[in-house]
């Protein structure tokens, strides 16, 4: 029965999955068509910092909620309403901390006036991005594939309309409106992914104002798991964050000119990570179908069956992971071509495919470390590869290396943390055999 849920859930995710990246790639190209190479590189000059406040509004609360509801320890209710007034006032500090650094990050860091209204727009985001996740969480915890896929479905289709209908619109006030448009898009495509959500909430289920309240054993619960994934992805947010903030610093002291800069890591950031990045609708299917049955099976010293659905969740990564990186190196430039209608940064792409194919275990290694309670383990080894990457960031433009810095660089990121999550898994399974 188990290995059914596994095997349907992971199938169902998969189909999701798949969806949801064909979506994306759809709405990938129209933007790029839309804004151009220099609205891309304004919103990827912003996304590291869009995807730190995630994480930090976010607290890893998806990873929590599903490890409990999975664990039927727990009453799942108040699980979820117990950390609700966190959630407000976390989300509220967000947006006023947010609104008070705009200025100094986007001229004095970014070096970018014209990302102060993008900037300002993502505080708005992060209360829905957080609730989203939370429901997500809690259908992954019961192992129901079927409403997070439905609503992440939705999701997409709300923002492509939008970003159809309403970007080329205000593409002809300025590239800044339009980038700062494209932010906002996310109110109301994460509003649309949790009022579907809310269609497959058990029916007996009634929540009113009085049930939505503090409880310091509950909270506690879900901090113990959250806090150290938080920690992880905080770290990885981090480095990511200097990330564009470091290069631009760095390529302006070595004499690149702010053209240069702004167009190569719009083609690494916005064309080649992205193609690299494909598979992972895959793998992040795997980790969250593995999570939940590794934590149950696990909790129950079942460690056989755990060591089992471990190796079939690296073997299905490599099963995706392993053709698509031998088409990316065959066919770069058609891949380019075919999804965004240029082959600039067909290099980057093919070389870079070669040491990419071990990303695609990172992400199902990481959800057993979460599984097995070994957080904290899955923190160090973000934290090893981050420094490696924001060091050879700084270092490998001083060799003339021009965009390749980054590429390299990320590269050698995900080797050290896949390697560290491999062998710290390995170790806790050798405890128990």
């Amino acid at each position: 029965m188990v290995k059914n849920k596994l095997v349907k859930g992971t199938i169902i995710l998969l189909i999701g999955g798949f969806i949801t990246k064909i979506f994306s790639m759809v709405i990938r190209i129209i933007l790029t068509k839309t804004v151009g190479t220099s609205g891309l590189g304004l919103y990827m000059l912003i996304l590291p910092t869009f995807n730190l406040f995630i994480t930090l509004s976010s607290l890893g609360l998806q990873t929590a909620i599903s490890k409990l509801v999975s664990e039927h320890i727990k009453n799942n209710k108040k699980i979820i309403l117990s950390i609700i007034p966190v959630v407000i006032l976390l989300n509220l500090a967000l947006i006023i901390i947010l609104y008070l650094i705009a200025p100094t990050l986007s001229t004095v860091l970014l070096q970018n006036k014209e990302t102060y209204y993008p900037l300002i727009a993502i505080g708005l985001t992060l209360p829905f991005i957080c609730i989203s996740g939370i429901i997500r969480g809690y259908f992954f915890g019961k192992e129901k594939m079927i409403p997070p896929t439905v609503a992440t479905i939705i999701e997409q289709i709300v923002r492509l309309t939008l970003t159809v209908t309403i970007i080329p619109a205000l593409m002809k006030n300025s590239i800044t409106i339009a980038i700062t448009g494209v932010v906002i898009i996310n109110v109301a495509s994460e509003l649309a992914s949790i009022l579907t959500s809310f269609f497959y909430l058990p029916k007996n289920i009634n929540i009113s104002l009085s049930d939505i309240k503090h409880d310091k054993q509950y909270v506690k619960d879900v901090f113990s798991i959250g806090l150290p994934t938080t920690t992880s992805r905080l770290v990885g947010s981090l480095g990511y964050f200097l990330e564009p903030i470091i290069i631009t610093f760095i390529f302006n002291k070595l004499g690149y000119t702010s053209n240069y800069i702004t167009e190569e890591y719009a083609i690494v950031s916005g064309y080649v990570l992205p193609v690299l990045l494909l598979p992972s609708f895959f793998t992040l299917a795997i980790s969250n179908v593995i999570l939940p049955v590794v934590s149950s099976s696990y909790a129950k010293k079942q460690y056989s069956y755990t060591k089992i659905k471990i190796k079939q969740a690296c073997f299905i990564s490599l099963l995706v992971g392993v053709p698509l990186s031998i088409i990316f190196f065959l066919f770069p430039s058609q891949i380019l071509n075919l999804m965004y209608s240029t082959n600039v940064g067909a290099q980057y792409l093919r070389i870079s495919s070669i040491f990419f194919l071990i990303y695609y275990l990172q992400s199902p290694l990481t959800s057993v470390l979460q599984a097995i309670d070994k957080s904290k383990s899955a923190m160090n080894g973000t934290i090893y590869g981050t420094i490696i990457k924001t060091l050879l960031i700084i270092l490998l433009p001083t060799l003339k290396l021009g965009m390749w810095s980054l590429l390299i660089a990320t590269i050698a990121s995900i080797l050290v943390t896949t390697i560290h999550h491999y062998i710290v898994v390995k170790k806790c399974l050798q405890k128990h055999f």
